[in-house]
């Protein structure tokens, strides 16, 4: 096969196609296949024939891309070795492309491209060749696959698809520091001469970075770059295939790069010094000014901890940081005092509170100023000599008697006059009064310690020429005791006296209060009233320990006879002077158990013992009526729904009712209607259970044998009817035994334990002692009574 090319059609590409025709035959030459003719004889054997080799099989062939000239661009030729130049052999080309793109001449075998092609789109086609004889149409050559390989030329630049980027670096970075690495891409073929073979360069951002030609890692070209001098860089960076050769196509993006910040600025007060006025009248903790001081860094970086470094200042003022501004607040720590020191001094440090290590050779990252403080006079309220007064003052003393004096002063230099004023708002201005010049207080009544023990009150000083400065103190009067309240009895309940009382036995140990102070009626006596006479019943001893006992003075107390007595008992107090009083005490008569415990005194001593009052006994009365009505409403109910219990007007029927039957019950009158003896017909009508639903399949499925049925029942003697209603019941396991009759009157007899019925029990003569029912409590002592009284009355 030989192959030929057509002339290059620019300069450029003179060398490719020397190359091309030097090199074809390593690409383009046929490869010798030998090929054998075998012809079988009449003895059948086979006569092989050697022919000389020829070529018929090619590797690939070359077309460049992007051909732009006016014809179709010739790629090659295809011979076959038969082909005697006669015109005899007819070429034809299929595959990738045959007939649109590429075109062959059948008579030459000459493969031209019709188009222009794209190495990017597609770099090679398939495509298979056969030569056949143009007469026979017979295979010349087997058909042959080739490859059409598209040549690359460099028609593609250098893209960022990522591109714009953005980028960080601290400030203050070494040189060198690595930035950020960008790559660009090609779509030139990589493998075929310099047209994807990129060199990055900087076009703009020098000289604070450069980038590296083969990596594209950009780097610091400057150290120590500062952020607070310039924050943000603009870098654009080129890259250029053809190894940066002229003619190369480039590609360009721009890159925006940050310096981050670190702690590389100390603070710095903006002045050293400061001055602040303070009014005296400033609230403490309050604010009363601030202080910044000025940091270029950001973040936490630029956090300040400021404070006051001097005693002086320290002492009275405190500084605290503001954390969204940054300012020092200076609060105040104790009160101000123009008239004892009317300036001060403060030395104030500002540090940072996050510190860089790396950055220590650039100073202390702290800065101080000084603050003086005015303190600014004003016109300030009076103050009393104390901020709590506590007096006295004895009850009972008369109107205008002295309790004591407060005391309040002008803390200004003009020493003003002072007036004094009671708190109208408060209950004690009725009690008391001040004196407006010397703050003296007294009593506007006499006043009772039984009634009102501490009085509460509030004095107001103000100065004369200025009465809107207003000073205040709680003053506390306590009301001594005197003694003014006679004593009497300490209970107001009656005495219990028991009917089996004896001369000399104690009825009960009284004692005394006193509403005077413990002081003066810690001590009392008793007595009887001496102008009375003497009572023939009780007396009273004093004890001597403030009580006094109530003594019997007689036996046998009658409830019956006189149930109530009258005790007027003397007591005196131990005060100065002593005062006495006459109380008199209820007594009554109970009788009593034998240990002396009560039993009963009239109606109330039973609630009190069974611990109800008589709202509950009501309420429970009225539950129990309620209760009541309700059962009586249910069983009106019951009997208004009650059914008929005569069918007709001529039915007589009689019900058996007891209540010893398993079956339904008292109110089940049907299940013994004496209709089923006399009208066989009707009781086969109502045979059917009321407390089981009916099958109504059943009684649908055969009327005509129900109704058969009951005709046959009028002829039945009534004997019969009894007997088959009978075995109706036995065979029936699931219904309840209406027919049944149990009774439990008798109880038989033989049995070993004996009858527990009291009826047929021989009385006899009770032998036993009811004395112990005394012990049980007196709800029992009454049923031992009249037990005691119905054996007396068997015995006699």
């Amino acid at each position: 096969m030989r192959i030929s090319t057509t002339s290059c059609l620019c300069p450029f590409l003179v060398c490719l196609c020397f190359i091309q025709r030097c090199c074809g035959a390593s690409h383009h030459f046929p490869a010798k296949v030998p090929s054998k003719n075998q012809t079988k004889l009449a003895n059948g054997e086979t006569e092989v024939h050697h022919r000389p080799k020829r070529g018929w099989i090619w590797n690939q062939f070359f077309v460049l891309e992007e051909h732009l000239g006016p014809e179709a661009q010739y790629v090659g030729k295809l011979h076959s070795n038969s082909d005697k130049g006669d015109g005899s052999v007819r070429y034809i080309l299929s595959g990738d492309g045959a007939g649109n793109i590429f075109i062959i001449d059948e008579v030459t075998g000459d493969i031209h491209a019709t188009k222009s092609l794209d190495r990017e789109r597609k770099a090679h086609y398939v495509l298979h060749a056969q030569a056949l004889d143009r007469n026979t149409e017979e295979a010349l050559e087997p058909k042959s696959e080739f490859i059409i390989k598209v040549q690359d030329i460099n028609d593609n630049a250098p893209k960022f698809p990522d591109g714009p980027f953005v980028a960080t670096v601290p400030e203050m970075s070494e040189l060198g520091t690595s930035v950020l690495q960008i790559t660009a891409s090609d779509a030139d073929d990589p493998t075929y001469g310099n047209s994807a073979r990129i060199v990055y360069s900087i076009l703009q951002g020098q000289p604070y970075f450069s980038v590296d030609p083969k990596t594209g890692i950009i780097r610091t070209a400057l150290s120590e770059m500062d952020r607070e001098a310039r924050e943000h860089y603009t870098v654009v960076i080129q890259a250029k295939d053809m190894a940066g050769q002229i003619g190369g196509l480039s590609g360009s993006t721009t890159i925006n790069i940050t310096l981050t910040d670190v702690n590389d600025n100390p603070p710095m007060f903006p002045q050293k010094n400061y001055q602040l006025y303070v009014p005296e009248s400033a609230q403490v903790g309050k604010p009363v000014g601030k202080i910044k001081a000025n940091d270029e860094d950001l973040g936490i970086n630029a956090d300040i901890k400021y404070s006051i470094i001097n005693s002086e200042g320290a002492n009275t003022f405190s500084i605290a940081t503001e954390r969204d501004t940054r300012e020092g607040i200076i609060s105040l720590k104790k009160p101000l005092n123009y008239e004892r020191k009317k300036t001060y001094t403060l030395h104030i440090e500002g540090t940072n509170t996050h510190v860089d290590p790396r950055f220590s050779y650039l100073g202390s990252f702290k800065d101080t100023a000084t603050l003086k403080i005015t303190v600014g006079d004003v016109d300030e309220a009076p103050v009393f000599s104390i901020d709590h007064y506590i007096m006295d003052v004895y009850e009972n003393s008369p109107s205008g008697t002295e309790v004591g004096v407060v005391t309040a002063r002008d803390p200004d230099s003009r020493n003003s006059p002072v007036r004094y004023i009671l708190d109208s708002k408060e209950e004690g201005l009725r009690s008391f009064r001040i004196d407006e010049s010397s703050g003296l207080i007294r009593t506007t009544q006499p006043l009772d310690r039984e009634d009102i023990a501490w009085h509460n009150i509030t004095v107001m000083a103000s100065e004369v020429d200025n009465p809107g400065l207003l000073s205040h103190v709680p003053v506390t009067v306590q009301v001594l005791d005197v003694n003014d309240n006679p004593p009497e009895i300490a209970t107001d309940e009656e005495v219990i006296v028991c009917e089996s009382s004896r001369p000399g036995q104690v009825i009960q140990t009284v004692t005394a209060v006193d509403k005077d102070d413990f002081a003066n009626g810690q001590r009392f006596s008793f007595a009887l009233p001496s102008l009375l006479p003497v009572n023939p019943n009780f007396t009273l001893k004093d004890n001597q320990d403030s009580t006094a006992s109530i003594i019997a003075r007689r036996r046998r107390f009658n409830h019956l006879t006189q149930d109530l007595y009258a005790l007027p008992i003397v007591v005196w107090d131990g005060g100065e002077p002593s005062l006495s009083g006459t109380s008199t005490l209820t007594l009554r008569v109970c009788p009593c158990q034998s240990h002396g415990r009560i039993r009963m005194c009239q109606g109330e001593a039973f609630l009190s013992s069974a611990g109800l009052s008589t709202g509950a006994l009501i309420a429970i009365l009225l539950c129990i009526v309620i209760l009541l009505v309700i059962v009586v409403l249910f069983i009106t109910l019951r009997r208004s729904k009650k059914e008929p219990l005569i069918i007709s007007e001529e039915d007589i029927r009689e019900n058996v009712v007891t209540y010893d039957d398993e079956g339904g019950g008292e109110e089940d009158t049907e299940a013994f209607d004496i209709i089923a003896l006399r009208n066989p017909a009707a009781a086969e009508e109502l045979k059917f259970r009321r407390d089981i639903r009916p099958d109504s399949r059943k009684h649908c499925a055969r009327p005509r044998s129900r109704r058969t049925a009951s005709v046959e029942l009028d002829e039945v003697d009534v004997h019969e009817f009894i007997k088959q209603r009978l075995a109706e019941a036995d065979m029936d396991t699931g219904g309840p035994p209406y027919d049944s009759l149990q009774t439990y009157a008798y109880e038989g007899q033989g049995s070993p334990t004996g009858s527990v019925s009291p009826l047929d029990t021989p009385a006899t003569q009770s032998e036993q002692d009811y004395n112990y029912l005394d012990n049980w409590g007196p709800e029992f002592q009454k049923l031992a009574e009249l037990y005691a009284e119905a054996d007396s009355d068997a015995t006699t």
